[in-house]
């Protein structure tokens, strides 16, 4: 079959899942979702630290639209068990954003505090056990219980998933490895990019992505979280399903990476953010490695179970930057060709839903400001396509 043929084929199936999710999400996941978030809203209220009441209460207010996407796996779960999906899912994704937000300054020892922190990831999988002192190394502590509310929520409601003891082990290391990569994403405006660096190159994916793709799938890697959320409900599940689905969304997680540095470069050059974009040498270099790893994450999502919901997820999570205003940028039209020419017709449902749902809310920025950390001062960096400082992006023409 050529690969027109096969995207068709695959752009009409994953259509049929796009109606299907969305018949499932409006009346029984949607609703359990807004419930689930008031309820964490009305926790972090009550945190007596004012810092991190601020930053629990910002995530939750300014970016509880990741948490409604992240729910969307919920639509495969069979419904008698997608209640204690949701729950998962949605507390999982709080933790990570909130995580993200107090990571972002970190005490002393950015590794340390960073490692503690993310303990709570660990925490939320295993079946039973002590809570860690996940504030140990942190310069604020009294969440209230917020944190360990958070892996506690998640953890009661994925093992009450008939596979959560077959699938627990992969969530336990794809989330030790989004925390590793969070923390030292964060750590970079201490420590420089060369931990970062050195990591990642030490990952096995480094053997066919380049380093900071490598960074950049890892510390998003919450979304593959998710997908094996959704997967614990499935009782004929098993380990090897689980690592499948793993490696399948590592790709998707670099490229909705790299697209979020991509449409928040502005915003990221004012607060001072190191978008993973600007490692590459040149705009030309930058262009072609996100239309390979487009094709890549397409192909590892094809050849999971029920690819057709999984490719409906990659569409979406890929759609909602693609359908920012400052993708609309020359720039970044430049950049993003390779992505359209890669997953069109694919996209063109999600493209549609979301122009819509930002028209709707009047937006005028762009992504999430996910899993990127404030750069060193001395990194400074202008906007892309300019020449820039040697570890930022220069046009083809000038290179």
């Amino acid at each position: 079959m050529s690969r027109q043929a096969r995207g068709r084929g695959s752009a009409g199936a994953a259509t049929v899942a796009l109606v299907q999710a969305n018949a499932r999400f409006w009346p029984t996941v949607f609703p359990e979702v807004r419930r689930e978030l008031r309820g964490w809203d009305r926790r972090a209220q009550a945190i007596p630290d004012p810092a991190l009441r601020a930053q629990a209460l910002a995530k939750l207010r300014t970016e509880r639209f990741n948490t409604e996407v992240a729910a969307t796996l919920a639509t495969l779960v069979p419904p008698v068990r997608r209640r204690e999906a949701i729950e998962a899912i949605v507390a999982l994704e709080v933790m990570y954003d909130y995580l993200d937000g107090i990571s972002e300054r970190p005490g002393a020892d950015p590794l340390a505090d960073g490692r503690q922190l993310y303990r709570a990831f660990a925490d939320a999988v295993v079946p039973a056990g002590p809570l860690a002192d996940h504030y140990r190394h942190h310069p604020q502590r009294d969440d209230g219980g917020y944190l360990a509310a958070l892996a506690a929520s998640c953890r009661r409601a994925l093992w009450t998933l008939p596979a959560a003891p077959v699938v627990a082990p992969t969530a336990q290391a794809v989330l030790a490895r989004c925390g590793e990569a969070q923390t030292r994403t964060h750590a970079v405006a201490r420590l420089g990019p060369g931990q970062l660096e050195a990591w990642a190159r030490a990952q096995p994916e480094a053997r066919r992505l380049r380093w900071p793709e490598v960074a950049a799938g890892a510390a998003a890697s919450v979304l593959a979280g998710h997908a094996l959320v959704a997967l614990a409900a499935d009782p004929g599940v098993t380990a090897a399903d689980a690592e499948r689905v793993a490696a399948a969304y590592f790709a998707t997680c670099a490229l909705t990476t790299l697209l979020d540095s991509l449409i928040d470069a502005d915003a990221d050059a004012v607060a001072g953010a190191h978008p993973y974009l600007a490692y590459y040498a040149s705009e030309a270099e930058a262009t072609e490695r996100l239309g390979l790893l487009a094709h890549e994450a397409l192909t590892a999502v094809e050849r999971l179970p029920r690819a057709s919901h999984h490719l409906m997820t990659m569409a979406g999570a890929v759609a909602f930057y693609l359908s920012a205003p400052s993708a609309r940028a020359p720039e970044a039209r430049r950049l993003t060709a390779p992505i359209v020419r890669e997953l069109r017709p694919l996209l063109t449902p999600s493209l549609a839903i979301f122009a819509a749902w930002r028209r709707v809310r009047g937006e005028r920025g762009g992504g999430c400001s996910r899993g990127r950390a404030r750069r060193p001062s001395a990194q400074a960096r202008t906007p892309l396509g300019a020449v820039v400082t040697a570890r930022g992006l220069r046009r083809s023409s000038e290179a």
